[in-house]
């Protein structure tokens, strides 16, 4: 296999030259500790990783959790979305984030599934075409990971997550416990949070056109057209014909465009301005899905930080890979599992007892909170009826804020967030209630 690997430590984040390419002048502050690197997970299947220590004025790293971050798409990167547009120590300007989650946790950023960011395979065969895939190559990382960096097998680690990458968490959530239940990945794991998550697309599908409605971005009309193709969809996977239900999702979308006037998936407070039109020919949904759910966080100054500055400072990136090259080849080698639910897995992690809480953002569409609620209305879990009987509570950003920021609840292992004033990308959208959020999930004094 070679070596797994390869850990390089950069003094500053981004060292002068670099800066200079970026056309940015860099603010001095305490930089993290950083470390990052290649595992080969599959023979001719490189994924990227990229850690940063807990960044904290008063507490080591080794009195804070190690949080793994999951991007969505799936082909959409951690190492550079999730890291420079959501929760890293920088944003794409290379100015520090106020809202890091590096003030309460170390994050591992990884680029998966294999091809997705600045992680790339040999052999255009071996993209992963389903969920077991994704978690199989994960598994391999994380023993490899915690193998490695030993410092961190006792540090509580939990699995953060967004979009697709929700689905990929909790199939890999379950998997790990096993493994640590069994002793072949040391690590302390807590639990795992799945933001937005795509954890049963019928029933975000099913709640698109009522959810619209009642936010007055349908009229009566619009409202039988979605109703209408998301029944399709529906048929579609009662039969489990879930290629068809994914045209048919590309379908379900356009539909809702045209009656919107292009809302944005990720935030109905906000327009989405469209693609240059597709020539109507073969099946394009597949080529609309790809832009707006992968193609839309590779935008153009994220894309030259990655390709420039970003790509000079690590020094390991092969000259044949460029950050998200294959990302198309990820996205659509996984059409056949976009549609399937993982309902069961989540009850599998509440019946072994593994921390769960979902978290949602009040104006997200693509994954709104009303699916949310009526897919954890189907868990088997035994415990359901005394979750939902729970009143929730009123959560503020600060004591003296006088301004509602989130509602919570909880029982026992299952948690729910409703995030207030957030689309799809919580952190991005409230870095200040997100950043909360993670010191409740894991159990830190506020």
């Amino acid at each position: 296999m070679g070596p797994a690997l390869r850990p390089l430590r950069s003094p500053l984040l981004l060292a002068g030259l670099a800066a200079l390419a970026a056309g940015v002048v860099l603010r001095q502050s305490p930089e993290p500790k950083e470390l990052w690197g290649y595992v080969q997970v599959r023979s001719k299947a490189h994924m990227f990783w990229w850690l940063y220590y807990a960044n904290n004025p008063t507490k080591d790293f080794t009195e804070l959790p190690l949080i793994l971050w999951l991007q969505g798409g799936p082909g959409a990167s951690g190492c550079g979305f999730g890291n420079f547009e959501e929760i890293g120590p920088l944003d794409r300007e290379m100015k520090p984030r106020n809202t890091t989650w590096l003030q309460a946790a170390s994050i591992l950023f990884v680029d998966n599934p294999v091809g997705t960011g600045f992680s790339y395979v040999d052999d255009c065969s071996l993209f992963a075409k389903n969920l077991t895939t994704v978690v199989s190559d994960m598994m391999v990382f994380l023993g490899e990971f915690f193998t490695c960096r030993t410092e961190f097998q006792t540090i509580p680690f939990y699995i953060f997550s967004e979009s697709y990458g929700g689905k990929m968490a909790a199939g890999i959530a379950l998997e790990l416990q096993e493994a640590v239940q069994k002793g072949t990945i040391k690590c302390n794991f807590m639990g795992t949070a799945l933001g937005d998550s795509w954890i049963s697309p019928l029933d975000s599908v099913l709640s698109w056109a009522p959810y619209l409605y009642s936010t007055s971005l349908l009229d009566d009309n619009g409202l039988r057209e979605v109703t209408a193709v998301a029944k399709e969809i529906m048929d579609a996977i009662n039969k489990n014909q879930y290629g068809l239900a994914t045209e048919l999702w590309g379908k379900a979308e356009g539909v809702i465009e045209e009656n919107t006037d292009n809302v944005n998936f990720y935030n109905i407070m906000t327009k989405e301005v469209p693609e240059t039109k597709l020539k109507e020919q073969d099946d394009l949904h597949l080529i609309r899905l790809y832009q707006r759910h992968v193609k839309n966080m590779h935008k153009d100054s994220l894309n030259e930080l990655m390709n420039g500055p970003i790509r000079k400072k690590l020094k390991i990136i092969p000259d044949c890979v460029k950050w998200g090259g294959q990302s198309k080849d990820v996205f659509e080698n996984m059409a056949e599992d976009f549609m399937k639910p993982v309902i069961d897995i989540v009850d599998q992690l509440l019946a072994a007892n593994v921390s769960v809480t979902v978290y949602n953002g009040q104006l997200d569409l693509i994954v709104d909170t009303m699916g949310q609620e009526a897919w954890i209305r189907k868990l088997k879990w035994p415990n359901l009826d005394q979750f939902s009987q729970q009143r929730w509570k009123a959560l503020y950003v600060s004591p003296d804020s006088t301004e509602t920021a989130a509602f919570h609840k909880a029982y026992e292992n299952l948690a729910f967030f409703w995030i207030l004033k957030a689309g799809h990308m919580v952190p991005s959208d409230q870095g200040e209630m997100a950043l909360k959020m993670v010191r409740m999930v894991t159990q830190q004094q506020l």
